[in-house]
C-alpha cells in the first residue's frame, strides 16, 4: 500500500505526511492510536510511541520504524535526511491548530493541503486481495447472524434485544468489533432511516428493518434486511417488492466505467415511477473499507467513473413517515464487465 502511495505523490512535491489513525493503518498495516508516517520518494519511517513500538518493528515491513519521544526534532530531522521541501499533509482529518503546530515545526518546508485527502481516497478506494477477503470474511460472519436472528425474533422481544444479539453473536463468532452501532428497529420505527433501537416490542404486522455489520482485520462489513412478523399488508408487500427491484436494478447497472449518478439513478427512476420518489431520502450507496463509509458514492452528484475493485453498497429504501420503512442492502466489488455481489443471503421477504 505504501509504494502505490509514493509512486503517487506529484513530481513537485518531496512527500506526504500521514496522521490519522485510519491512514497509518492503511498504508502500514498496523493499527495504532497515535503515531506519525513521513513517506517520501528518498525513505519513508513510521513512528509510533512506546506503547507500540516493539509490535510495529515486528509488523510493519514496508518502512522504517522508529519510536517516537520528541516529534518537533525527529520530524524536522527525517525532512531535513530525505531532502523534503515540499510536504502534502490531511485536510480533511486535520484540525487547524494541529496545521498550525507542524508549520511551526517544519519551518523550512511548505506543508500543503491541496489534494492530499483526494489522492489517499482514490487509493484506498481499490480494494487489494487481502482487503477483499477481509471485508469478505466479515460479511461472512454478518451473514450467519442474519440465520441466528431469525430463530431469534418473535412477538415480544424488544428492538433493543435484537440489537445486542446480533452484536453479541457477531463477537462470539469472530468479529473483532461491530461495524456501527446496529440499527434494529420495528413498526413505525422502520420509517426512520438511522433509527435507533428501543424498547418497544415487535408485533404481529411489523416490518423490521436491521443494518449491521462486522469487522475482521479492520475492514468493515454492511447489510440491511427488512423481515415481516406474521402477515403484513398489501401495502407493505408493495413497498417491498419495489425497494428490491430498485435495487436489483442498480446492481445490473454496476460495472467499471459507470458513474455513481447512473447507479444512483437505476435506483431513484423507478421508485420514483412507482410513486414513492419522495420517500427515497438518501443516496443508493457507499464504498466500504477500514471506515464504514468511503468514496466512491453512489448519489445523485457523483459522477466520477467507478473502477474495478471499488466495494460499494447497494441500499434504497423507501421510508413512510408513521407508518413504515423498507431498506434491503448488499455489498459488490466492481468488476470490467459487471459486478460481483458479495451478500449471498436471500432477499425473498421472510415472513416469521
Amino acid at each position: 500500500m505504501l509504494d502505490k502511495l509514493i509512486s503517487s505523490i506529484p513530481s513537485k512535491v518531496d512527500g506526504v505526511l500521514v496522521i490519522s489513525e485510519v491512514n497509518r493503518r492503511y498504508f502500514t498495516s498496523f493499527p495504532s492510536s497515535d503515531g506519525i508516517l513521513l513517506a517520501t520518494r528518498k525513505g519513508s519511517v513510521f513512528l509510533t510511541d512506546s506503547r507500540y513500538i516493539e509490535e510495529a518493528m515486528n509488523v510493519v515491513k514496508s518502512c522504517e520504524v522508529a519510536e517516537l519521544k520528541k516529534v518537533s526534532e525527529q520530524l524536522p530531522e527525517l525532512c531535513g535526511r530525505f531532502g523534503v521541501k515540499t510536504l502534502m499533509v490531511e485536510s480533511d482529518r486535520l484540525t487547524v491548530s494541529e496545521l498550525k503546530a507542524y508549520r511551526k515545526m517544519l519551518k523550512g518546508v511548505l506543508l500543503t493541503t491541496v489534494g492530499t485527502d483526494r489522492l489517499i481516497d482514490e487509493l484506498r478506494a481499490v480494494k487489494s486481495e487481502y482487503e477483499l477477503q477481509s471485508i469478505v470474511k466479515a460479511q461472512r460472519i454478518a451473514e450467519k447472524a442474519y440465520e441466528h436472528i431469525l430463530g431469534f425474533i418473535k412477538e415480544g422481544v424488544t428492538e433493543k434485544e435484537i440489537a445486542l444479539e446480533l452484536d453479541f453473536f457477531m463477537l462470539k463468532n469472530g468479529a473483532e468489533a461491530i461495524s456501527f452501532e446496529t440499527i434494529a428497529i420495528s413498526g413505525a420505527n422502520t420509517s426512520k432511516p438511522h433509527g435507533v433501537p428501543t424498547d418497544k416490542k415487535v408485533r404481529s404486522g411489523d416490518f423490521i428493518t436491521m443494518d449491521y455489520g462486522a469487522v475482521v482485520n479492520g475492514y468493515h462489513s454492511d447489510m440491511t434486511r427488512t423481515i415481516a412478523v406474521g402477515e403484513v399488508s398489501s401495502e407493505q408487500v408493495k413497498v417491498y417488492e419495489t425497494v428490491l427491484e430498485a435495487q436489483l436494478r442498480a446492481l445490473a447497472t454496476l460495472k467499471e466505467g459507470i458513474k455513481g449518478s447512473e447507479a444512483d439513478a437505476a435506483a431513484r427512476d423507478y421508485i420514483k415511477e412507482k410513486g414513492y420518489g419522495d420517500f427515497f431520502r438518501h443516496s443508493t450507496g457507499h464504498g466500504v473499507g477500514l471506515e464504514i463509509h468511503e468514496k466512491p458514492n453512489l448519489s445523485p452528484k457523483n459522477d466520477k467513473k467507478l473502477q474495478s475493485g471499488n466495494i460499494v453498497t447497494i441500499e434504497p429504501g423507501i421510508y413512510i413517515p408513521g407508518k413504515f420503512g423498507v431498506r434491503i442492502e448488499d455489498m459488490a466489488i466492481i468488476t470490467k464487465s459487471n459486478c460481483e455481489n458479495l451478500t449471498k443471503i436471500s432477499k425473498k421477504l421472510t415472513k416469521i
